[in-house]
């Protein structure tokens, strides 16, 4: 699809008049462009701007990175909505994607441009936004499209009859949570009379049920000039972005009805609330809410550094009451942030062999009585530099700070991103203390469980404050360090590359520039074993880089943490090996094979120095706790436990063991989950020990540094950090072949109770990254499933039947090896799973059969190439990109190699690639969910 095009000023006024036959009421094209917007306020290099409809919108100018983000927010949520009406504003979010009559294909549109697009609904508001390459012609097209979609999307009720089903599998997808679903009756529970205490996701019925006329009058009422705001952040020259806002938005008339503001309110909770869910699983939760100020109020940021106090890793007064314990196996505290009063929130994870009615007491003892143990001084600033660093580490990326900008706008005003930072800062042990005195208290809880309540103890929550008041004079500070206007095309970045190698076998990549905020990037990777000596010690080397993490001879895990936050920087790492398991409520993944283990780095220019000497401690002097390996064992073992019944853990799983049909005692074996658990419970101490003492060095690796630094400092302190580190073990790096005769077939996995059934296929050929026809099969994949909202299963399986909420392809190929997968996801209602499956099949068949048209060839390659150069855009990916690269001995040349060879393309090379490579009959198909009996039971 082409992108709009800047109107001429002979045409300006028949185009003004043409909107008038889409926009009821539309004003004159003089009307429309003659009065400038009005300046509101500035504060930090955001600039307000208001359009006499009523329309808000900021302006947040970033020269630093070649991309731009434009966000619109509508004022309109859950919160908003009417009996019946529940899930609307979301369900609404879904149907604006359908289209206009000047867009007719909004997400193949956004695609086309290569943009990173999605929308979002809350309690509070519903965003849309997409982040492109920095252009005149995308900027102009993405206020375009925000612009046409506001007052224009059709809401069909065709439409509407397919995307129900979608957000339909959405809320049955939530299903299969239950800490999820505990979290919405607890909710539920807690409010009885203000829609905070619906889900945002609505009521089932409501979404079946919705007429098209409710829904379309719904759009008419809030999607209005006067009732969203325009976020434009990025690199864009700020009177083009004032002129196209103007422009695009300046004739939609200001609506002649008056919202009305939402008045209901809760009243004091009387007394404590219980709710108890039952449902299959393994791993148990407890759940607290408490009443709490809305946002904008001042106790709300006391009230967030409580919750860093209570549940942070490894200080938390509840992780250690708990998880330390072996109670819990994990712990979370929340303070939310609304328009009204909202919840603070606490949540524990308990292994079934434990006890919830402890950990509740054990819970509610620690936080209801803080008048007896009151928060420290070191408590307070320790989550207090925590909470900054975080904030200051997202504000170095301008597509964040506008998501940031809006939920705070949503709240009441976009200023208060910075108020509720300057409140954090001025946070004292005094204010946390009667903040927790005043609402941790019995009669304002709502548990999983039923407390007998001797007299009633109301605690009163003030209401909403005036925003305007609190922000009116607010002036900010000054705005944060503008990077250099950097232009990220492979042969720029290749200009600017300097590579050496460090001692003993570590390739080095160094692209010195100016970044907003001063920062830099750095990933190391460091390899290690090969597939003989490191047999058996798979398990051992999930847990190696978090050992690494959890203290040095010099700092403990808390002090090494402490310094990190002090220094305001992010040291992570990852890489290891299978049997780890995944982390939180997400599930457990496969993990990557072992032999490999990798650090990174996010700070400031001036800091970065001393957080190479915190790296160089935990290479070269980590203390390899024991106590802290059994508690990551009890979380890992924990983790694996509640997601072996989860469909999306299983499915994918069993489809790697079709794929990799390695020996049980090779090191690229993929276990079972219940081999996995055994794996888990006989990984011992000493096996990770060994792994570090005699197995990993810098005899072989990868560093890479992006951003703003000073090479010669850093490259001496990574000199000292890597001389003379060498392994007893040796080292061969581990291919990863195809073994065998790869068939195809169809497995089913029966998960009880479980709403939403996933679908993975998988077809595996031999294939590298530099074979001749790896570009055109990336087109060819990019075609078929690259997007769930536009591609071909897209387009079937979610826009036209609404079978899934998400379904998509990809494809993987090896630099080294000759193996590749093209697999493909879904995900939907277990009575739906026959269509997807015949949908998938179909599509493939019929890409393979008629093959790629010239249109749609022409328009993949202009959004897969503009998604490369937003990819290339963002540091933290550069990074990680020339590290890549750096391995195989290859510069960006490679990249620029590759671009070409994607414009070149035509149908018939993309059809013969397919052709040759791919044999739909040879798809590995397998299955899980509730299906009843129709299905096997895997281990």
């Amino acid at each position: 699809m082409k992108t709009s095009k800047l109107i001429s000023p002979t045409f300006r006024t028949a185009a003004v008049l043409a909107c008038a036959a889409v926009w009821t009421s539309c004003a004159s094209a003089d009307d429309a462009t003659t009065t400038p917007p009005k300046l509101v306020a500035t504060v930090e290099g955001i600039s307000e701007y208001q359009l006499d409809n009523g329309l808000r919108f900021l302006l947040f100018p970033d020269q630093s990175q070649s991309k731009v983000t434009v966000n619109l927010t509508v004022l309109v949520g859950s919160r908003q909505e009417g009996y019946g009406e529940t899930g609307m504003a979301h369900l609404l979010e879904h149907m604006v994607f359908k289209g206009t009559p000047r867009h007719p294909k909004v997400p193949k549109a956004l695609q086309d441009h290569g943009a990173s697009f999605n929308g979002s609904t809350s309690s509070d508001r519903v965003n849309y936004f997409e982040t492109l390459a920095a252009s005149d012609e995308n900027l102009e097209f993405a206020i375009d499209l925000e612009a046409d979609r506001m007052v224009n999307s059709y809401i069909k009720g065709e439409d509407l009859a397919s995307e129900m089903t979608v957000v339909r599998n959405e809320f049955e997808r939530g299903e299969n949570s239950p800490a999820g679903v505990l979290d919405k009756r607890i909710t539920a529970t807690a409010y009885n009379w203000h829609n905070y205490g619906k889900p945002t996701i609505g009521n089932r019925s409501d979404i079946e049920r919705v007429p098209v006329d409710n829904l379309r009058a719904f759009y008419k009422k809030y999607y209005q000039p006067d009732n969203v705001i325009l976020i434009v952040a990025g690199k864009f020259e700020e009177a083009k972005a004032l002129a196209l806002v103007q422009k695009y938005f300046g004739p939609i008339p200001r609506p002649e009805r008056k919202l009305a503001t939402t008045w209901t309110e809760e009243p004091p909770q009387d007394g404590e609330r219980t709710v108890v869910l039952r449902r299959i699983g393994d791993v148990g939760v407890v759940g607290v809410a408490y009443h709490m100020p809305a946002g904008p109020h001042e106790e709300s940021a006391a009230l967030q550094v409580l919750a860093n106090i209570l549940s942070t890793e490894p200080s938390g007064r509840l992780y250690k009451a708990l998880v330390e314990t072996k109670k819990a196996s994990s712990v979370g505290a929340f303070a939310g942030g609304e328009h009204d009063p909202g919840l603070f929130q606490l949540d524990a994870e308990v292994p079934k062999e434990n006890s919830l009615d402890e950990v509740q007491n054990v819970m509610l003892t620690t936080v209801e009585s803080l008048a007896d143990k009151p928060v420290t001084a070191e408590e307070v600033n320790r989550a207090k530099k925590q909470i900054l660093k975080s904030r200051e580490l997202a504000a170095a990326d301008t597509s964040r700070i506008a998501v940031s900008l809006s939920e705070w706008a949503a709240q009441g005003d976009w200023r208060l991103y910075f108020l509720h930072r300057d409140r954090i800062e001025q946070v004292t042990p005094e204010a946390v203390q009667a903040a927790a005195a005043k609402y941790l208290q019995r009669d304002n809880r709502t548990v999983g469980l039923f407390i007998p309540s001797e007299k009633s103890e109301k605690v009163e929550v003030p209401s909403t404050p005036d925003v305007m008041a609190l922000v009116a004079d607010y002036k900010g500070r000054a705005a944060m360090a503008q990077g250099e206007a950097f232009e990220a095309t492979p042969a720029n970045i290749e200009s600017r590359v300097r590579r050496q190698e460090l001692p003993e076998g570590v390739k080095v990549t160094l692209l010195e520039k100016k970044s907003r905020n001063q920062e830099a990037h750095l990933a190391l990777t460091l390899h290690y074993g090969n597939e003989e000596n490191l047999k058996g010690l798979e398990t051992a080397a999930g847990f190696l880089p978090e050992m690494m993490m959890r203290g040095t001879k010099k700092l403990s895990y808390q002090e090494l943490r402490d310094e990190l936050d002090r220094l305001e920087a992010t040291l992570g790492t990852g890489g290891g090996g299978g049997g780890r398991g995944g982390r939180g409520r997400g599930g457990p993944g496969g993990g990557p094979s072992p032999g490999s283990i990798s650090f990174s780095i996010q700070d400031k220019r001036d800091n970065l120095p001393a957080v190479l000497d915190l790296l160089r401690q935990v290479l070269r002097e980590p203390l390899l706790p024991q106590d802290q390996f059994e508690l990551l064992k009890r979380e890992r073992i924990a983790a694996l436990e509640q997601a072996k019944t989860e469909p999306a853990m299983l499915a994918p799983r069993a489809l790697q063991r079709q794929l990799n049909p390695f020996p049980p005692d090779d090191v690229r074996y993929v276990p079972t989950t219940a081999e996995s658990l055994e794996r888990l419970r006989h990984v011992t101490y000493e096996q990770v020990a060994q792994l570090y003492h005699d197995y990993l060095g810098s005899q072989a690796g990868e560093l890479s540094i992006v951003g703003d630094f000073d090479p010669a400092p850093c490259l001496a302190s990574l000199k000292e950090t890597l001389s003379g580190w060498k392994a007893a073990k040796p080292y061969a790096r581990i291919s990863v072949t195809i073994v065998g005769d790869p068939s195809g077939g169809r497995q089913s996995i029966d998960t009880p109770e479980k709403a939403n059934a996933t679908y993975n296929a998988g077809l595996i050929f031999p294939l590298r990254d530099d074979d001749a026809d790896y570009p055109a099969l990336v087109m060819g994949n990019y075609i078929l499933g690259s997007g769930t909202l536009s591609s071909r299963l897209g387009d079937r399986i979610r826009q036209k039947e609404g079978l899934s909420y998400g379904v998509s392809s990809s494809l993987t190929a090896s630099p080294w090896d000759k193996r590749a997968v093209l697999s493909v996801t879904a995900i939907c209602n277990p009575k739906n799973m026959s269509r997807v499956e015949i949908a998938v099949h179909e599509e493939l068949d019929r890409l393979l059969r008629d093959g790629v048209t010239n249109d749609e060839l022409a328009q993949a390659k202009q959004g897969y190439l503009q998604a490369r150069k937003v990819g290339r855009s963002s540091d933290p990916a550069l990074t990680g990109m020339l590290s890549s690269l750096r391995q195989l001995d290859r510069t960006m040349a490679y990249e620029a190699d590759m671009d070409q060879k994607i414009e070149a393309l035509t149908p018939e090379t993309v059809d013969t690639a397919l052709r040759s490579h791919i044999d739909a009959k040879k798809l590995a198909v397998v299955v899980a969910g509730d299906f009843g009996t129709n299905a096997t039971i895997l281990p």
